[in-house]
């Protein structure tokens, strides 16, 4: 991620979260290291991909509003931290790894995926998605506001989400629906949200396509 930064402490870092009213809870489970900090909105052109960015310090604090063309993708263990202290825009946040992501604001994508991921996930305003596809155990850690559209997952997590599911053929495009031939563990990445086939929709995140019919219908 090609950004003008500028280095922070981690007892600076804390100073801005105290400035901007990030709550303890959100940061205290961070890396107490250096920090990339940007001062003011922040525009991404195409993927903002977690497991490439390569910070001076553990990861990266946007203190404004971030817009991303593309997508926010995590697929690897290891990636640096992403703090947005306003709202994130993007096309789709895929998290598969160790994400680290925090928002002080608003997310609004058109989709919001999450599978098998050792992470910590906190969105402190809304969550406004044409589906939430939740996987293998991934549950963000916090929505404080409220999470809109439709959600694909097991009941286990729909229950810890506290919201009702939708069925995945209403939602999704075509071709990242789970079908009987659809065998091969491998390709579905693990995912357990009835009816969709994870590594499918990966693919078409990855190539900047939309997969709801939402999405498709906004041209998103």
């Amino acid at each position: 991620m090609n950004i003008t930064t500028t280095s922070h402490s981690w007892d600076e870092a804390v100073a801005l979260f105290e400035q901007r009213g990030l709550p303890v809870d959100s940061y205290e489970n961070l890396y107490e290291e250096e920090y990339d900090v940007h001062s003011g909105d922040l525009t991404v052109e195409g993927h903002l991909d977690l497991d490439a960015a390569e910070p001076d310090g553990t990861g990266y604090i946007v203190d404004g509003h971030l817009d991303v063309d593309g997508a926010i993708l995590n697929t690897d263990d290891g990636c640096p931290a992403l703090v947005v202290l306003g709202d994130l825009r993007a096309a789709a946040v895929y998290l598969e790894g160790d994400a680290k992501l925090i928002v002080r604001g608003d997310v609004r994508v058109d989709a919001f995926v999450g599978t098998m991921t050792d992470k910590l996930v906190m969105i402190h305003g809304d969550l406004r998605a044409h589906v939430t596809v939740l996987s293998a155990e991934f549950a963000p850690d916090l929505v404080g506001g409220t999470l809109h559209g439709p959600v694909l997952a097991p009941p286990y997590l729909a229950a810890e989400v506290d919201a009702a599911t939708a069925d995945a053929a209403s939602v999704l495009v075509p071709e990242v629906l789970r079908t009987e031939a659809d065998t091969d563990e491998d390709a579905l990445r693990g995912f357990d949200a009835p009816g969709v086939h994870g590594g499918r929709l990966l693919e078409r995140i990855d190539a900047g396509l939309p997969v709801t019919l939402a999405g498709l219908a906004a041209g998103r």
